[in-house]
């Protein structure tokens, strides 16, 4: 399993080169002001942080206990990914709803475009992360 060190470094890394590149975006896409896009996506990123760690922590332990190891396929990627979302998207809804001064209707059209986004970041994300910073190897433990 990945140490604290490591689990923050990717939390912090994910959500740096996000805000980067999602502020820009939703700016042009959504005509907003960069600043209340940014606002929106600081705020998230904020609270995805938290819920990054918390997540991955969570489902590698599931993964540790349900399989013996924290490998993941393509298809435990896309399941990750898509609980990730899932759970952040509830979260900020009523956010950017109140922030923006937009309907629930078009706050959730807002906050399932940035998850969509997210999405696929995250998949790639963690993909590359795990590539450039391999799950060390564990033995298993004795019985």
């Amino acid at each position: 399993m990945r140490t604290t060190p490591d689990r923050i470094r990717h939390a912090v890394s994910f959500e740096i080169i996000g805000l980067a590149l999602v502020t820009p975006l939703g700016a042009l896409v959504f005509d907003k002001p960069v600043n209340a896009i940014g606002v929106i996506a600081l705020v998230g990123a904020s609270l995805a942080t938290l819920w990054n760690y918390l997540y991955n922590l969570g489902f590698d332990h599931l993964m540790q206990r349900a399989l013996g190891h924290t490998r993941k396929t393509v298809a435990l990627r896309v399941l990750h990914a898509l609980l990730f979302e899932a759970g952040l998207l509830l979260v900020l809804l009523p956010f950017i709803a109140w922030y923006l001064d937009l309907t629930l209707w078009q706050a959730l059209a807002m906050d399932i475009s940035f998850a969509a986004f997210y999405l696929v970041y995250a998949f790639v994300f963690n993909w590359t992360y795990d590539l450039i910073f391999p799950i060390p190897r564990t033995t298993a433990p004795s019985r």
